[in-house]
């Protein structure tokens, strides 16, 4: 450990206030991503909601966690610093998870004790409130934590500074793996006062408590930061500068006066040189975000498409079962495994093999792999397919016959062949052979997949949540008792009959559907090139993101990479809407297909694109040249500058190239 004069202490090369930081972004990450792995579940199961108001509730929430940065970046750059917005929002974003835990109490309003809490209203508000209180925290402080650990570094520790990035990502990932895996086994299990109901207190409790573990560590580092001071309202002078400069070049259209080298220098006349330089910086790097959010439409997929694909796959690994939803944890494993691989195996290899791979490839590679991703979905999804029944159409019907006879009876049906429907027999395995699919519409029961369920003759249903055995017992009017098993399968569907003519000891089970034939293993190929583009797009782009913003901007620019993530959902919600693909694994093509030609468009931007040393420009315009100085001193008017200008330039023509 060395002592740095004036900074702070170093470990290897390294200050020492990251380890604080990076173990702040673990617990925070831990915390919003445990709570959001229960979240549909609370609101359909707690809050009593539909699943359609489920799911727009949960995604709404989701976007404001991405529209927010904009707002602690402001904050963060113009007012408090980024030190102290984590601060203030860290605790707002506590007081919402506790918020959050305390509204699955049922016990709170549960007046008669019966389980289910009388006053809903109460407990929808508080959730409601607390999702917007962690909206904004979380939100806020996103784009400042990543700036903050840039900003500990030295101007020479540009090497530790990459690696920072890549062990902050990290810290990420094994939040959200371990929150994945930990809070639905805290959901699964039972609690309450009077009753005991599923555990959604202590599934939103433990987030809370990491959020204050969070808070506690980043404070605890307070002596050792490096925090720079804010620079004023920076965003709103560069809204003002964008806007004076586009209403001045438009009021100076015509060709009677000289053209400037970049459109921005028409805000001269108002602002200092050294602002305009900043802006042409982040308009620069901004334009080369507009292709981005077309990955993250491909990538925030995984906890959708996919996982509804999951539900057609079987799940039985042999020791464990994993549940569809549960897949997701595939990405946060392997990006704990790739992060390293890459930047002390890969990256290194390539660059002895004297290959100019620059962050800008690096991130047109990310988005080709994650395009090669939805390919393989759309293969597998293929393969899924021709298992899966022949369902009808939106202008058919599906009828299922059962005959409960012994023999077999004719059916005929208007504009379709006669057939005949087999008799039921009780000691033999029966099909669903008798099932017909008819473009009539036929007032009968209407048959639909079922996952691991059966039907008794008095039309009572039972929804069996795991795979294994399903115990079932029947019993007759005289008191005899017959235990039944029934091994279940992933997507399967069974029918159990009880014939006027049942005895016990006898089969009564049908399998209308059989369980699901591919295996969700097969998912990993996908997982895997999704997280090896999300490794060198994301992490590059954070890294990318810092080193080319001006010193005063740095958190604006990373709330502008975030908001990207925002667009990129959106982007889904349109395509998926608007394409209206009658087969799942079109939709994969066409994303894929998208993503290929956005990546096209992105690497000849970043073909043209001409890396910045932000600090060397910035150098170059800290002192005003003194012409500017005198107009400056002067106070001349938009007007006066510009008559100052042409004045100039046409009495002296070495200077023309100078001045404008």
């Amino acid at each position: 450990v060395l002592s740095v004069p004036g900074r702070v202490c170093a470990c290897l090369g390294y200050p020492v206030s990251i380890f604080f930081i990076v173990v702040n972004e673990f617990c925070e990450r831990f915390s919003y991503y445990g709570m959001k792995a229960v979240l549909v579940l609370y609101f359909k199961y707690f809050i009593g909601w539909d699943n359609d108001l489920s799911t727009t509730i949960y995604h709404t929430f989701v976007a404001l966690c991405y529209l927010t940065p904009i707002l602690g970046a402001i904050i963060a750059d113009s007012w408090l610093g980024k030190f102290k917005t984590i601060v203030y929002l860290s605790i707002v974003y506590t007081i919402g998870q506790v918020i959050m835990a305390i509204s699955a109490i049922h016990d709170i309003t549960d007046t008669n004790r019966d389980g289910t809490p009388d006053n809903m209203t109460f407990h929808t508000a508080m959730s409601m409130l607390g999702l917007m209180l962690i909206a904004l925290g979380t939100g806020g402080i996103k784009p400042c934590v990543a700036a903050f650990g840039g900003d500990q570094f030295e101007e020479h520790q540009e090497k530790q500074r990459s690696t920072f990035f890549s062990i902050f990502y990290l810290s990420i990932n094994a939040g959200s793996l371990l929150s994945t895996l930990i809070t639905p086994i805290l959901r699964a299990q039972e609690c309450g006062i009077y009753s005991k109901q599923s555990c959604f207190p202590l599934a939103f409790g433990v987030p809370a408590a990491l959020m204050v573990v969070a808070l506690i560590v980043f404070i605890a580092g307070h002596s050792m930061y490096i925090m720079e001071s804010p620079k004023g309202n920076i965003l709103l002078r560069v809204m003002k500068c964008i806007g004076f400069a586009i209403k001045n070049r438009f009021n100076h259209r015509s060709k009677q006066h000289p053209k400037r080298e970049h459109w921005m220098d028409w805000a001269e006349e108002k602002y200092d040189k050294l602002l305009i330089a900043q802006v042409k910086m982040v308009l620069k790097v901004l334009f080369l975000y507009i292709p981005l959010p077309m990955f993250w439409a491909l990538f925030d997929q995984q906890g959708s498409r996919w996982t509804l694909q999951a539900t057609t796959m079987d799940g039985n690994f042999g020791a464990f079962i994993i549940q569809p939803d549960q897949m997701q944890i595939v990405n946060p494993i392997l990006i704990v495994i790739m992060v390293p691989i890459m930047d002390s195996a890969v990256y290194p290899l390539i660059k002895k093999c004297h290959i100019n791979f620059t962050p800008l490839r690096r991130m047109t590679v990310g988005m080709l792999l994650a395009a090669l991703a939805f390919v393989a979905a759309a293969l597998l999804q293929i393969q899924i397919d021709q298992t899966m029944p022949n369902f009808p159409s939106s202008s058919q019907i599906q009828v299922k016959f059962l005959n409960l006879e012994n023999t077999s009876v004719p059916v005929e049906v208007e504009g379709q062949e006669p057939f005949a429907v087999p008799g039921f027999d009780v000691s033999s395995n029966n099909d669903t052979s008798n099932l017909n699919i008819f473009s009539k519409s036929w007032k009968t029961i209407i048959k639909r997949k079922v996952t691991n369920g059966c039907l008794l003759n008095d039309g009572h249903f039972w929804h069996y949540k795991q795979l294994g055995k399903a115990n079932f017992t029947i019993v007759n009017e005289e008191g005899q008792t017959c235990h039944y098993i029934l091994q279940l399968g992933f997507g399967s569907s069974y029918t159990v009959l009880i014939p006027s003519t049942f005895s016990f000891g006898e089969s009564v089970t049908i399998q209308d559907i059989e369980p699901n034939g591919i295996h969700m293993a097969w998912q990993v190929i996908q997982y895997f090139l999704m997280t090896c583009g999300e490794v060198v797009f994301s992490v590059t782009g954070l890294d990318f993101s810092y080193a080319q913003a001006p010193s005063n901007m740095k958190s604006v620019l990373q709330a502008g990479w975030l908001l990207t993530v925002a667009v990129g959902n959106i982007i889904v919600l349109i395509v998926a809407e608007a394409g209206s693909l009658p087969d799942q694994w079109a939709e994969y093509v066409l994303f894929a297909s998208l993503l290929v030609a956005v990546s096209i468009i992105f690497a000849v931007m970043a073909y043209f694109y001409t890396y910045m040393d932000p600090m060397e420009i910035e150098a170059k315009f800290m002192e005003l040249d003194p012409e500017e100085k005198k107009r400056k001193e002067l106070g001349m008017t938009t007007k006066d500058n510009l008559a100052y200008v042409n004045n100039e330039t046409s009495n002296n023509t070495d200077d023309k190239q100078m001045k404008i």
